[in-house]
């Protein structure tokens, strides 16, 4: 007697590439935005190298096909496991890290118009950059309402649980502000170009006020509660990312504003430039060494590699970007230097970052069934493949 053959339980019929990814959370999308702001930051630097344009053009590429790799391992994350994805959403650990995804496909499209073309096609690249400059600000300016709206009435969080990983949805619609110009010069003269840049201008305003709430709760925490958990330290980095972004933002704002707005407010764009660019770049510097100061006193102590290191690339190119606005607006030779000086700490950063995590994604460590974290100060370990 033949017996029909029984349907696996839900568990085990997932297709082995489903269960890959069950642990594969938001956060990985900081590997794309590490990555594309290696190739945008450097197209723009004061070196004429002959290879340095190709080489950024192929980082770009490999950005571009991060970020489709992790869309498509995403999708199947959402379809097969839905309930580690509820979860990430209702962890105030992980929910922040949506703002990641924004960052991602902001990051990608605006590489496209600055050193994509060259492989692409400048028709390819607008078009690409327009298409995720779009979902990018969208998925953006919704992060940035509804993952602080979830920490207030369901993440029930602690003041000692603050870390800087909270500013990542926060800071996606300054990204948006800082790419939005390069689109600028490609629209219709007259209303359609104007609104752009003011659009601009708002998610500039509404990310720096944000920012400006959330840095005291960080920072009264750290004063406060102690150094952050070995492994959450290097998020302390993330701290750059909305003052190089804002520097790079209003560089770009003065770089398009003539023709586009009338001369008293493309003269003040010009102005603000400078008159904000200045203070707020030597405060990153600052807190640059303030960070690197807690990294070296975490390496000490232990701390081994974590996905916390990608939090070194992103917000460090910010400043190369936001440097390169300075020395284009004031003339200072001093800032080229600078934009030089840490690019070369983001590809140093970026190349060990990288490497660690193809070791262990090839290793099999990566991601690991301990991605369900709880990145809370107040617990004595926290998982190493959490946070970007």
């Amino acid at each position: 007697m033949v017996t029909a053959a029984q349907p696996l339980p839900r568990a085990t019929a997932r297709p082995p590439r489903a269960t890959a990814v069950r642990h594969l959370g938001p956060n990985w999308y900081a590997t794309v935005m590490g990555t594309a702001i290696v190739a945008t930051a450097g197209s723009a630097l004061p070196l004429h190298v002959p290879v340095l344009r190709t080489a950024c053009a192929a980082v770009w590429a490999l950005s571009l096909g991060l970020l489709l790799a992790l869309l498509t391992a995403r999708a199947l994350h959402w379809r097969h496991h839905r309930d580690q994805a509820r979860a990430h959403l209702l962890d105030p650990a992980t929910a922040p890290f949506y703002g990641c995804l924004a960052m991602a496909l902001l990051a990608v499209g605006g590489g496209a118009v600055t050193v994509g073309r060259y492989w692409i096609g400048p028709d390819g690249a607008l078009v690409l950059d327009a298409v995720l400059f779009t979902a990018g600000t969208a998925v953006g300016l919704a992060a940035a309402v509804a993952v602080p709206y979830l920490m207030a009435v369901r993440h029930k969080v602690e003041p000692e649980q603050a870390t800087p990983v909270w500013l990542l949805p926060v800071v996606a619609p300054m990204v948006s502000a800082a790419l939005g110009p390069l689109l600028v010069p490609h629209l219709p003269a007259g209303q359609p170009r104007e609104t752009l840049l003011f659009a601009c201008f708002a998610m500039f305003g509404l990310s720096l006020l944000a920012t400006l709430l959330m840095l005291p709760v960080i920072f009264g925490r750290l004063i406060t509660g102690g150094p952050l958990p070995l492994v959450l330290t290097p998020t302390l980095f993330l701290v750059l990312g909305p003052l190089g972004q804002s520097t790079t933002a209003v560089g770009k704002f003065a770089d398009v504003a003539p023709g586009v707005v009338p001369a008293p407010y493309s003269e003040g764009f010009g102005i603000l430039a400078v008159l904000y660019g200045v203070p707020v770049m030597g405060f990153a510097l600052l807190w640059l060494v303030f960070a690197a100061a807690h990294v070296v006193r975490a390496r000490r102590q232990g701390m081994g590699f974590a996905m916390t290191w990608w939090a070194f690339t992103f917000p460090v190119g910010t400043c190369v970007t936001g440097a390169e606005a300075l020395a284009r607006h004031t003339g200072l030779v001093v800032y080229d230097w600078l934009a030089v000086g840490l690019y070369v700490l983001l590809v140093a950063a970026w190349g060990t970052a990288a490497l660690h995590t193809a070791r262990g994604l090839v290793g099999g460590v990566l991601p690991s069934g301990s991605g369900e974290v709880r990145c809370r100060a107040a617990e004595p370990h926290v998982d190493t493949a959490a946070a970007p």
